[in-house]
């Protein structure tokens, strides 16, 4: 890699055919049979909010590209407040750059976009990467409630907040979301635009529409025929774990990686090995 990483990519745009000029990082190392990787991004997310601890030990062994969805951070639109739509914004994205094949690494809202892209346009996807997330109509991420409602929903959100949504109660959990936040903290210029109430809404409307239970839409899983490496925290308070194994469960080829005393941010409490199983699953 040429030295460039999370902390050091140039924030560049893109115009899609749908009038988006998209924000994104374009960085890593392409190598022949290597396809990119692109990642979409959590709940309220945005450039800034991918941990340099994992994206730049998976950039060191291929091309990752990370962008803000339309209406987020430095993208311009409107945040749409269905996954169907928020994927057809992607792949305006994807299409825009001139991408014919790639993977994804979808977390959390990015992972049901990740699903819905691999299901509406499966020749170009090769693999994909869900993390902290869950099939349409799973279980217990309709109706956020209590803290976690609070700590999402929080009109100018806190490092506490953060701890709360993505780390367990736990002293050696926490101390390591307090390491995370002060990794996404460190990039002092060319930050992305931190994203809006509006986004925040819209968003919300989507997970909850995308989370009513229903095990009828559990079928579509089926037809993503791709290699899926899903993988969450044993304790998720925002798309519980049991979502994670229901994707095990329906998705042809798929395989699960449960992480200890984890919460939604385990890719970020252990970032080096998760990045480690993310470059092997993807050098498959």
């Amino acid at each position: 890699m040429s030295g460039i990483g999370q902390l050091t990519a140039t924030n560049q745009t893109a115009e899609g055919a749908n009038g988006v000029r998209y924000a994104y990082r374009r960085f890593g190392t392409p190598r022949p049979g290597n396809v990119p990787v692109v990642f979409l991004q959590h709940f309220r997310g945005n450039l800034d909010n991918w941990d340099p601890a994992l994206i730049d030990p998976i950039a060191e062994q291929r091309e990752v590209i990370l962008v803000d969805n339309a209406g987020v951070g430095g993208t311009t639109g409107t945040v749409p407040g269905t996954v169907r739509e928020m994927a057809l914004d992607a792949l305006a994205f994807i299409d825009a750059l001139g991408l014919t094949s790639y993977d994804l690494f979808g977390f959390s809202l990015g992972g049901f976009v990740a699903q819905e892209i691999a299901l509406v346009r499966p020749h170009q996807v090769r693999r994909i990467v869900l993390a902290g997330t869950g099939p349409q109509g799973g279980r217990d991420f309709h109706l956020w409630t209590g803290e976690v409602l609070a700590a999402a929903r929080r009109d100018e959100p806190a490092a506490e907040d953060l701890l709360t949504l993505f780390f367990q109660p736990t002293e050696t959990s926490r101390a390591k979301g307090m390491e995370f936040v002060q990794r996404i903290f460190t990039r002092q210029q060319d930050r992305d635009i931190p994203t809006d109430h509006a986004t925040r809404d819209a968003q919300h409307t989507a997970i909850s529409a995308w989370g009513i239970p229903d095990d009828g839409r559990l079928v579509r899983l089926a037809a993503i025929q791709q290699p899926v490496l899903a993988a969450n925290g044993d304790r998720d308070v925002m798309v519980p774990t049991e979502n994670t194994h229901l994707l095990g469960e329906h998705l042809p080829n798929a395989k699960v990686v449960i992480y200890p005393d984890a919460g939604h941010g385990f890719l970020f409490q252990y970032p080096a090995e998760f990045a480690a199983e993310v470059n092997t699953f993807l050098g498959e």
